[in-house]
């Protein structure tokens, strides 16, 4: 980001910052000036703008969308991570430079492209956690469709405070923003089908994307490996085939008396009709089936879904269905 300084007649400083680009996310939100009277005529008050976007303090329990949860997850430690990997061992020597520690700002957020906001819940905690005494307010709520050039936030107070924070703030909501924003373009169009993520998010910040594509109007699949058995093709094949891999999982549910969702993953008809044999006759944990690759892409660029229609004639709604696009890695 570029920080261009002027002085007024009125010993009063006015800057302006321009959002940089991005290639985590689609949407970047970014600001310019605007002023910030001062009724104080001892303190400089510098009117400068970032990108983000703002709400009152909130706690985790008033968020509209609430984080997934997860049982050893730390979002504070990852913030925390994420400043300090910012910061370094000397802090903002930029900052401690050219700044004054009595300077005030407002900082105005615009957005600069269309799309679905994303990540004001977590800039509260980012601020707070930089300072407290951060004033921080919002016109719009996460998930919240913005057009570009909308303002939908300020925060104000401690110049050098709101620069530290800036940027930590601004990466993750680009990220969580560009995520929400295409999860929703997917959810619309999937209706009434529902779009589930999967495991394969950026190390260390699972909660952040799955969290991203609630705002957008998506659900959440499993977090982790301890949450919900999904047998997949490695374990089928260790297993010995569709029904040793399922009658395993269901021996060991019952072993350790544990309750969860268990789905199995099926490449052909052929185990289709396998895990429906097996389950009607045993008592199964089983909940869902995945239909892996049944849409076959043509040369002229159609696609071929018999195979995908025919499995879900099979299953006839005794199971929740789930598929994975040909694309998706």
């Amino acid at each position: 980001m570029l920080l261009q300084t002027t002085v007024s007649s009125r010993n009063k400083r006015q800057a302006t910052m321009l959002g940089s680009s991005t290639s985590l996310s689609p949407f970047q939100p970014f600001a310019r000036a605007s002023p910030f009277p001062s009724f104080q005529s001892p303190r400089r008050i510098i009117s400068m703008s970032a990108t983000g976007t703002l709400n009152p303090k909130i706690p985790v329990e008033a968020m509209s969308i609430k984080p997934p949860s997860h049982p050893t997850y730390d979002l504070k430690a990852v913030i925390a991570l994420a400043l300090a990997e910012d910061a370094g061992h000397r802090g903002d020597v930029t900052c401690m430079a050219t700044i004054p520690d009595d300077v005030e700002v407002e900082a105005h957020f615009l957005a600069k492209e269309n799309g679905v906001i994303a990540g004001i819940a977590l800039a509260e905690m980012i601020f707070n956690e930089v300072d407290p005494s951060l004033k921080v307010e919002w016109s719009q709520n996460d998930g919240s469709y913005i057009c570009k050039g909308m303002q939908f936030g300020r925060v104000y107070g401690c110049a050098h405070k709101i620069v530290v924070a800036e940027r930590v703030v601004l990466n993750f909501m680009q990220r969580m923003s560009g995520i929400a924003t295409l999860t929703k373009a997917m959810a619309d169009a999937a209706r009434p089908a529902c779009i589930l993520e999967t495991r394969k998010t950026a190390p260390c910040l699972r909660l952040v994307d799955k969290w991203a594509v609630l705002i957008g109007g998506g659900q959440n699949h499993r977090m982790g490996l301890f949450d919900m058995v999904m047998i997949k093709d490695n374990h089928i094949s260790i297993a010995g085939g569709v029904t040793n891999a399922i009658k395993s999982v269901d021996q060991y549910l019952e072993q350790k008396n544990l309750q969860m969702a268990v789905e199995i993953e099926t490449r052909t008809l052929e185990e289709v009709k396998e895990v429906l044999d097996y389950t009607s006759q045993k008592k199964t944990s089983l909940t869902r089936i995945m239909l892996d690759n049944m849409v076959v892409p043509l040369p002229n660029g159609d696609v071929d879904v018999s195979m995908l229609k025919e499995a879900v004639e099979l299953i006839n709604g005794r199971y929740e269905t789930e598929m994975i696009p040909h694309t998706i890695l």
